[in-house]
C-alpha cells in the first residue's frame, strides 16, 4: 500500500496522522483487499477530528466500487497457487 498526502492537506502533523489512519484502516479491513493487489491512497483532505472508525466506514462504504474495479484485474491476472513439487525437495538418505 502506498499513501500520499500533499502539503495542501495540512502541515506535517496532519499529513502524518492521515497516513497513520489509512495504514491502520488497511490493517482493519484486510479481508477487503485480495492478495497481489497494490493499493494507492491519495489523501485529499484530512480533518483533525478524523477517527479510525470513520476511515474504516468510508472504505467499507466504497466496497462495491472497490470490487467493481478489482473484478477485471483479478479475472485477467488471477494468481496461481504454486504447490511444492516432489522433485523440488531433495530426497534424504538414512
Amino acid at each position: 500500500m502506498g499513501i500520499t498526502a500533499s502539503r495542501r492537506v495540512g502541515n506535517a502533523v496532519v499529513r502524518s496522522r492521515a497516513k497513520r489512519l489509512c495504514r491502520e484502516a488497511f490493517r482493519a479491513t484486510r479481508t477487503l483487499w485480495p492478495p497481489g493487489i497494490d493499493l494507492v491512497v491519495i489523501v485529499k483532505r484530512a480533518t483533525e477530528d478524523s477517527k479510525l472508525e470513520s476511515v474504516i466506514s468510508e472504505w467499507l462504504g466504497a466496497r462495491s466500487q472497490i470490487e467493481k474495479r478489482l473484478r477485471p484485474l483479478l479475472g485477467a491476472a488471477a494468481p496461481q497457487s504454486v504447490a511444492p513439487s516432489a522433485a523440488a525437495t531433495p530426497a534424504r538418505e538414512p
